[in-house]
């Protein structure tokens, strides 16, 4: 009696195992993501020192209160202050504030032992984070001391000197770390891709031999890539948004430091990004094949 034929699948072109290649390529794309987040929230510190860096504008004595409120409006106009919700960060500080907060502190009224008041009226700016810079900050000294109603200008310049060398060593150092891992992770996902489409190189010669194109063997590998490239993206997305929020609810201290645009930005080009790479390292590893002689499969 004649044994049943075993039934067999038939191998379809550019249809191999997905489920290992988005696993491996979604957790690629997640820890790219997730020094993406690093970055953002690391210059969302950065900026948020330097919005804090104030400069004291020390007024002449014989100013009167319109100079002032004249000067004020002269100060909110310059370019390198900062704003927030749409307001100039210029404070006026009287001599008078600054008497009674002095008095508060070291308990001694000085205001009685000199007879009169010593201090001088002054304004607080905070300067834009694009102007932060030690060179930024002595032409914005020099500038404001050329003002009419201004007598002396200060701010702590060794303060500034060692806030931007760190942020500068800092930045170097993150910039080359994420250069190293976009590099290791576009490594990853080639051969991931280029693993799971060894399985299927005897097919594309199979192909070759009935007579078939380049595009036709290449487009249902690539459709297949992009897919695959797109599905790993919305995964490490979704991972990623999901962590934010849990980290947002642990750590409320770090919701200050969250910018939502550059983090939409960074979760809409983890999708681009797995698309593009799925496409390259499928064409890449098609094309190696479609080249390769008989022996070179083996």
């Amino acid at each position: 009696m004649a044994k049943p034929l075993k039934h067999t699948r038939k191998k379809k072109l550019g249809n191999y195992p997905h489920t290992m290649v988005i696993f491996s390529i979604t957790l690629a794309l997640f820890v790219i993501g997730l020094f993406g987040l690093l970055l953002i929230h690391a210059k969302k510190l950065s900026n948020l020192v330097k919005e804090n860096i104030e400069v004291q504008v020390y007024l002449d004595r014989d100013i009167t209160p319109l100079e002032v409120e004249k000067l004020k409006k002269t100060l909110a106009r310059k370019e390198y202050i900062a704003y927030h919700a749409s307001e100039p960060q210029v404070t006026f500080f009287s001599k008078e504030q600054g008497a009674k907060e002095f008095i508060e502190e070291s308990g001694e009224d000085f205001l009685t032992f000199l007879g009169e008041n010593p201090l001088r009226d002054a304004f607080i700016l905070r300067v834009n984070p694009e102007f932060a810079t030690s060179a930024q900050l002595k032409k914005i000294k020099h500038d404001l001391q050329n003002t009419v109603g201004v007598y002396e200008v200060e701010y702590v310049e060794s303060l500034i000197d060692s806030i931007n060398q760190n942020l500068n060593k800092l930045s170097i150092l993150l910039i080359s770390f994420a250069g190293i891992l976009v590099l290791v992770v576009i490594i990853l996902i080639n051969n991931t891709i280029k693993l799971a489409l060894f399985s299927q190189r005897f097919l594309i010669r199979s192909m070759q031999l009935v007579g078939a194109t380049s595009f036709f063997i290449q487009k249902p590998f690539l459709n297949r890539a992009i897919f695959q490239g797109i599905v790993s993206g919305l995964l490490a997305a979704g991972l990623l948004f999901g962590l934010l929020q849990y980290v947002y609810h642990e750590m409320s201290e770090l919701y200050l430091l969250r910018d939502e645009k550059q983090i939409m930005l960074l979760l809409v080009a983890l999708l681009v990004l797995g698309g593009v790479l799925g496409f390259l390292s499928s064409y890449r590893s098609v094309r190696k094949y479609l080249r390769s002689s008989l022996d070179d499969l083996y």
